[in-house]
């Protein structure tokens, strides 16, 4: 069963900030940047430069991961 999102640090552009994510979708996160060689602090500050100002960065960050898997997993 899906806990609580908890609350984990980012460095974006030199800047600190925190993200509230569930435990899957943080370990997701993370496998995907993995899988592209690049650090998740650098992949969650490409999500944050094309977000926009109407969607927060952790729903943002879990868009990203869906659209991710739905693309590796099409129906």
């Amino acid at each position: 069963m899906t806990q609580r999102p908890a609350k984990r640090s980012l460095t974006l552009r030199g800047h600190r900030t925190s993200v509230s994510l569930e435990d899957e979708f943080w370990q997701a996160f993370r496998d995907i940047a993995a899988e592209k060689s690049i650090p998740v602090n650098a992949l969650a500050a490409d999500i944050d430069a094309d977000r926009g100002t109407d969607i927060g960065l952790a729903s943002a960050i879990r868009l990203f991961v869906l659209r991710h898997y739905r693309r590796s997993f099409p129906n």
